[in-house]
């Protein structure tokens, strides 16, 4: 398994740093941002003692909309929705292994992870249309 990065509370994931950690997957990441302002949202990187990582909230307005966490050559985003809510996600055109993951995780709480490793442009689209998604609910 991969290792996660960005583990040092000095070093801020500036660009440099991000196009290190990503490698192959910069590209994907680049597309993410762009995506991401498109659609309105925020991307906020802050370290986070608990997991002793830097992470990026995406968040629309008040809203979190996803996490992302950045590993060795790819990134990897976590979405969670309810029990309510996750037969909207299964009704979605993303990528079936994503959809059949999703349909077997047991939900934390009151909450049902979306997990998704990300490394190619051609990914985002899923990431994206979970996102509309999810800014559509109330």
């Amino acid at each position: 398994m991969t290792p996660q990065l960005l583990k040092d509370p000095n070093v801020f994931p500036d660009e440099v740093v991000l196009k290190k950690s990503l490698n192959r997957a910069y590209p994907a990441y680049e597309e993410l941002v762009s995506a991401t302002r498109s659609a309105g949202l925020e991307m906020t990187w802050r370290f986070y003692n608990d997991g002793k990582a830097w992470l990026c909230k995406v968040s629309y307005k008040k809203k979190t909309m996803f996490w992302l966490s950045v590993w060795d050559g790819l990134f990897k985003t976590s979405f969670y929705f309810t029990e309510k809510t996750r037969s909207g996600v299964m009704s979605l055109a993303i990528d079936k292994n994503v959809l059949a993951a999703f349909s077997d995780v047991k939900s934390t709480g009151k909450l049902v992870p979306l997990r998704m490793a990300i490394g190619k442009k051609s990914q985002v689209r899923d990431v994206m249309l979970l996102a509309g998604y999810k800014k559509s609910l109330k």
